[in-house]
């Protein structure tokens, strides 16, 4: 029988809630080993104690089931810091002291930058997993945090915070995002509650109800398909584009909605595999009459859809055998989006 999962409680013997009054009449501080103190939780294990011996012959179950189920998998409501954010600050030296700011362009302008960049800039604290902290600082001089990210990532002179990362960006609609734009809540009445900012990196379904999300949250630095505009207080972000962007140069990026037909590999298909490229992939079914096998549409995560709907195409080739096995190669891919 495994062993039931139990929630654990701070001590907390002299609370005066109507169930710890309860318990504390009918039952000894030193009936259970250990550091559970609080009375109702020693009333719970007892019962789930209970319950275990009854139902030991039966079918095993949690005798007491935790209060914090598991967040939907990259959901980050359950992990987000208690303080999001430090304050703005200049950008600091590896020995970690104030380095000052860096001088902006010519005519006191924001220094220039394209989206290739942001993005490549976001996916090396990507590749890195940069620790997320409030009050550390990163070799490059940007503070670990949400903000300081994005300070870095829009190569800004300084690190900023929630609260002024706004003014060096120019506010568009959700149509218009494109990578490198950022998705902003500042909680003004209360900037240590929720307040957030991410890098988009571009639609990751066709619908445009997710997109990657490049952001510096706990435990690291993440990129990761994620619902607009956020998992939480998602009517309140709102979408800017920096205003030092350097537009029509934005070849190289490779994040979702890119319109490069090169081959990105066998590994990002298949069973277990979610990324843009799926997306792509079963989009272009449908638009070559191969879509028939979607129920929803494409999305980022393989499906059996995507599958079938791959074979159809290889067969219509006059493809058999393991030629036909619903999986693009090169060549699939090739004749796909020609």
């Amino acid at each position: 029988m495994d062993a039931p999962v139990f929630e654990e409680f701070d001590p907390a013997s002299d609370c005066d809630c109507p169930g710890c009054v309860h318990w504390r009449r009918v039952i000894p501080p030193s009936s259970l080993p250990g550091p559970v103190g609080h009375p109702a939780a020693r009333g719970a294990l007892l019962l789930a104690a209970a319950a275990g011996t009854v139902l030991a012959a039966g079918q095993p179950v949690p005798a007491v089931a935790a209060a914090h189920g598991p967040a939907r998998p990259g959901d980050p409501r359950g992990d987000e810091p208690d303080t999001p954010q430090g304050a703005k600050a200049p950008l600091h030296s590896s020995g970690g002291d104030p380095a000052g700011p860096a001088k902006p362009g010519a005519g006191g302008e924001l220094p220039a930058t394209t989206r290739a960049a942001i993005i490549n800039r976001a996916k090396k604290w990507v590749a890195a997993r940069v620790p997320y902290s409030n009050t550390a600082y990163w070799p490059d001089g940007y503070r670990q945090d949400c903000s300081g990210f994005v300070s870095m990532a829009w190569n800004l002179p300084g690190n900023e915070w929630t609260g002024s990362l706004g003014t060096f960006g120019v506010r568009v609609s959700r149509d218009q995002l494109q990578p490198g734009d950022m998705l902003l809540f500042h909680n003004a009445a209360d900037p240590q509650n929720g307040s957030h900012v991410v890098l988009f990196g571009g639609w990751s379904d066709y619908t445009h109800t997710y997109y990657l999300a490049y952001e510096q949250t706990r435990p690291h630095t993440r990129g990761q398909s994620t619902p607009y505009a956020y998992w939480s207080n998602s009517d309140r972000y709102v979408p800017y584009r920096y205003k030092g962007l350097a537009e029509g140069t934005s070849a190289g990026v490779s994040a979702p909605g890119a319109t490069s037909s090169r081959y990105p590999g066998r590994s990002f298909f298949g069973p277990g595999a979610a990324n843009p490229h799926v997306t792509r992939l079963g989009e272009q079914l449908v638009k070559k009459g191969f879509g028939t096998y979607y129920t929803s549409g494409p999305g980022p995560r393989w499906g059996e859809a995507d599958r079938r709907g791959v074979e159809a195409f290889q067969r219509a080739q006059g493809w058999r055998g393991g030629a036909a096995d619903g999986c693009p190669g090169p060549e699939t891919w090739r004749r796909l989006f020609s």
